[in-house]
């Protein structure tokens, strides 16, 4: 699918295209290729004169290649964006972003190209922006900047939601009766939430690299360069609340664990004093099974009912004893 984005009074204006002859028509400052057909990279590099990397958004692609600068002055940012699909799980999607300076071929003031395989939420956030509030962008340079701050912001929501769910599981990890039951589903949404918040701050670790290469390139005006700037710093908090959670559910795994080895705990100790209490009665009944001739008690009629109460009452004392002492809660 190609999308082009262009400006009118203002506000972003979306327009699918289906031919050659349907591209030439506008003049945006933002080409989108979601999915990008063999033809529709031939319809960009017949009408814009560029050529898309058949590399762009592998995902094997060198560290060191993924911002570099053409000699015609071509920016190439390759950037991973936060995607939480149906199943609340959290993966990143590679976008290749062509940033094109101002030229006569373009007719513009220059336009960005973006190739992705996937529907960013952080696009389709800057597309209802763009439509409600008139004067958000102004070129190219502000598309880029905008979906770089709009995944941020996609971050920083689905933060606040990793900290509800860990918020939940505490209260159910610091409840009076923490069942083993109750323990695995804690963990099992522990295990969730880290995993998330792991992939969310390797996503601003990206980003930040991103907006640093930007800021490096020199192509920004002064006040995009605040505007970049303002958004390393969002993603500086964002990096230390994702911090902050590690803490929080390292805190909430430990508690979890520690209350498992508590009910495990209470099991072996329930089994250690049912071993005592049987010491006495498995003696007694060694002492009366041992096949000695001259036994006091051999040829007693009541000695059978003797052995069985006494090994009874054995087994009774150190159970009342225990018990007493609260060694049985």
């Amino acid at each position: 699918m190609l999308n082009v984005f262009s400006l009118s009074n203002g506000r972003l204006f979306q327009e699918e295209i289906e031919s050659l002859e349907e591209l030439a028509r506008f003049r945006p400052i933002w080409v989108d290729l979601e999915e990008p057909t063999l033809e529709e990279k031939r319809w960009v590099k017949q009408y814009y004169g560029l050529s898309i990397p058949e590399d762009a958004i592998d995902d094997d692609i060198e560290e060191s290649a993924r911002f570099y600068e053409e000699d015609n002055g071509e920016l190439h940012i390759r950037s991973d964006f936060l995607l939480i699909d149906t199943d609340d799980e959290a993966r990143q999607v590679r976008v290749a972003f062509i940033l094109n300076s101002a030229n006569d071929q373009l007719r513009s003031h220059g336009v960005l190209f973006s190739i992705h395989d996937e529907t960013v939420p952080a696009f389709r956030l800057l597309r209802m922006r763009a439509r409600r509030m008139p004067g958000l962008l102004g070129d190219a340079k502000d598309v880029l900047l905008a979906l770089l701050d709009g995944d941020a912001e996609y971050c920083a929501d689905t933060l606040e939601g990793i900290y509800d769910e860990l918020e939940a599981a505490g209260k159910k990890v610091l409840d009076d009766n923490v069942t083993d039951e109750v323990a695995a589903d804690v963990l099992a949404t522990i295990a969730r939430q880290e995993d998330m918040n792991g992939r969310i701050r390797r996503n601003v670790m990206d980003t930040r690299r991103a907006v640093s290469f930007l800021m490096r390139s020199r192509m920004l005006d002064a006040e995009q360069f605040e505007e970049a700037r303002q958004i390393q710093r969002d993603l500086d908090s964002l990096d230390s609340h994702t911090t902050f959670l590690f803490d929080k559910i390292n805190f909430l795994m430990d508690a979890t664990v520690g209350f498992i080895n508590i009910n495990q705990n209470k099991i072996i100790k329930l089994f250690s004093v049912a071993s005592v209490a049987l010491l006495p009665p498995t003696l007694i009944a060694s002492i009366y099974g041992m096949n000695f001739k001259a036994m006091p008690e051999l040829d007693w009629a009541l000695g059978y009912p003797y052995a069985l109460l006494l090994m009874v009452a054995s087994a009774l004392v150190p159970m009342w004893y225990f018990r007493r002492r609260g060694w049985l809660k």
